[in-house]
């Protein structure tokens, strides 16, 4: 394969994953198209991607050059067929519903490159079901990124049982273009990061709960005492209570393990509009 298999990527939703997803990408010095569903959200985007290369200049990180260079290919359009024209590699970084991303790759098929590749940023989501109603289910594969995307060095790709070798290989040296370490999975509930990640923050949840110490103990236990680079309680934040609620009910009821249940503590809080950085207020107030 070559080393540089992929020259032109859309990346369908501009939100927290997928701007930091197509800033990478670009830097990368790949042609790459930011796609959402509305101006308003594609500028918030582009306008984050500046952002992270803006605040990377400032502290010496990223050159004015590198900056001026990811920019130039990088562009935004709220047109799923412009976004599609051609690409090679499709990243759809969407909520976490089925039906919407099979509904997306399904749209897209007729409008990408011969042998484009689909890649889902699934966090737990079976790529097998994904797959199922695409013309070709041997080009889809999972590419999940962590946030943030342009600094976490992470890459699970994820494989399912029809997953082409070529797609595959074309991935992984994806993935070392882009400057990732990546980890090979198959195609199982959680993969192998949000089935660890997710019970940890569970149990971290339960004991808040249970008052066995603050959220700033239980985090700083983690972080001092594992070397974790954050504590669970302040991912769960950063990722949205929301996003691992739901998470954690898939995976308990495909795992049928109750270490993935989601705690009434977390539920309340969710109920509550409470899901994190996004709002505002979690485990912790931002």
């Amino acid at each position: 394969m070559s080393n540089n298999p992929f020259e032109k990527v859309a990346v369908f939703g501009a939100g927290t994953m997928g701007h930091g997803i197509a800033q990478v990408c670009a830097a990368a010095g790949m042609d790459v198209v930011l796609y959402d569903l509305d101006d308003a959200r594609v500028d918030a985007g582009l306008a984050r991607v500046r952002g992270n290369l803006d605040k990377g200049v400032a502290r010496g990180k990223v050159t004015e050059e590198a900056r001026d260079a990811t920019l130039a290919k990088l562009s935004g359009t709220t047109s799923l067929e412009d976004a599609a024209d051609n690409a090679d590699l499709v990243i759809e970084a969407v909520p976490e519903k089925l039906e919407l991303k099979q509904r997306l790759f399904t749209s897209l098929e007729p409008h990408v490159a011969a042998g484009c590749v689909f890649a889902t940023n699934t966090s737990s989501i079976s790529i097998a079901k994904i797959a199922e109603t695409s013309v070709d289910p041997s080009r889809v594969i999972g590419t999940h990124f962590f946030n943030p995307v342009f600094i976490m060095k992470l890459l699970e790709i994820v494989y399912h049982p029809g997953t082409a070798n070529e797609v595959i290989e074309a991935v992984q040296a994806f993935g070392v273009q882009i400057g990732k370490e990546c980890i090979l999975v198959r195609d199982v509930p959680g993969f192998a990061t949000s089935r660890l990640g997710v019970a940890l923050g569970m149990e971290a949840i339960r004991m808040l709960e249970e008052g066995v110490a603050s959220a700033e103990d239980i985090d700083k236990a983690m972080v001092l005492g594992y070397r974790h680079p954050i504590g669970p309680l302040k991912l769960t934040d950063l990722v949205g209570l929301d996003v691992r609620l739901s998470i954690g009910e898939y995976l308990a009821g495909e795992l049928q393990n109750p270490a993935f249940n989601p705690p009434e503590l977390m539920k309340r809080l969710v109920s509550q509009g409470k899901l994190g950085q996004k709002s505002g207020e979690g485990f912790y107030r931002w």
